[in-house]
């Protein structure tokens, strides 16, 4: 090793390698074509897991991608190349598919995987810089990564690894734009974590049945006054004899009214009441019902389920969410 560079610009070193990087990613959107779509269509027709393989970096990134899609409900775990000459092809079936990964397409820990899967009819999708390589040519879909300058001293795996990671990425968002994977679904297999609480949505956070401040909206006032008291909400529901909401009364309202001086007491609530209070599905995010919140200046939400929008099921308040550090 030689002695140390005083003289350098790190920063222009990152642009370099910045650059370097964004020009092979152009190279591979050119590089697209139909065995793309083959390769999901593989991946979203397959009836068991999706393994996949490869060396050195290249098995970083395989890693990488198997846990993607096992994120969005896709079956699939990852094989070393190396344990997989010595009992690990065991675990793959014919159901499965197997993508392998290599710059070379000639790696000598892929030939025994390629000839078993050839051997016993597994589909392979090989993904190589190399047309002339062994994986290209038995393959049965091959998906081509462009020869591309590697950064520093032109050999460090780093435009290439970039590449295989992007088209993995590009396989597994296909695939569950195929699938039509939705946030509930996400939210399936991200329950946990940062992800799991952006995912939650106002049915996981509302207050329901007997935590409801419902009040019929031919009481009077006195009634709704201590019950809005009692549930220590501010905010009160309020349905006529068949159950459905007709209107919502707010702590807001109450201070309006009582600056007019108005006795509310012997008023009716439907008298006061605002009506056609917004309402949001159970299945929306609460990201996405603070938005609404914070952008009709409110505080909370009725919450209804299906096609059943006068029925209240549950009332999401912003402290439900806020408490969540939900932003």
């Amino acid at each position: 090793m030689g002695s140390l560079n005083k003289n350098i610009n790190f920063k222009k070193i990152a642009k370099e390698v910045i650059d370097l990087e964004i020009r092979a990613l152009q190279k591979l959107k050119k590089a697209l074509n139909k065995n793309f779509d083959k390769a999901v269509n593989a991946i979203v027709n397959c009836q068991s897991k999706v393994i996949l393989c490869g060396v050195g970096k290249s098995g970083i990134i395989a890693s990488k991608i198997s846990a993607t899609l096992s994120s969005i409900g896709t079956p699939s775990f990852s094989l070393s190349a190396n344990d997989c000459s010595h009992g690990d092809m065991g675990s793959i079936s014919r159901k499965d598919v197997l993508i392998l990964i290599s710059y070379s397409g000639n790696s000598v820990e892929l030939r025994n995987i390629i000839n078993y899967a050839n051997r016993n009819k597994i589909l392979l999708i090989g993904i190589t810089s190399k047309k002339n390589s062994d994986l290209y040519k038995n393959s049965d879909i091959s998906l081509i990564t462009p020869e591309v300058k590697e950064a520093g001293l032109e050999m460090i795996p780093t435009s290439s690894t970039i590449n295989q990671l992007s088209l993995g990425d590009a396989l597994a968002i296909s695939t569950l734009k195929k699938k039509k994977i939705n946030n509930l679904d996400f939210k399936k297999f991200h329950p946990s974590g940062s992800l799991g609480e952006k995912l939650k949505t106002a049915e996981d956070l509302m207050l329901t049945k007997d935590k409801i401040p419902f009040i019929d909206e031919n009481k009077l006032m006195s009634k709704a006054l201590k019950i809005m008291t009692d549930k220590k909400l501010g905010t009160l529901i309020v349905r006529n004899k068949k159950k459905h909401t007709t209107g919502i009364i707010t702590d807001g309202q109450i201070r309006r009214f009582n600056s007019k001086n108005i006795n509310l007491n012997t008023l009716k609530v439907k008298n006061v009441m605002t009506k056609n209070p917004i309402k949001v599905d159970k299945n929306i995010l609460a990201t996405k019902a603070l938005s609404i919140m914070n952008e009709r200046k409110i505080t909370s939400l009725c919450v209804y389920e299906k096609k059943k929008r006068f029925v209240t099921i549950g009332i999401l308040h912003i402290h439900n969410i806020l408490n969540k550090k939900i932003y």
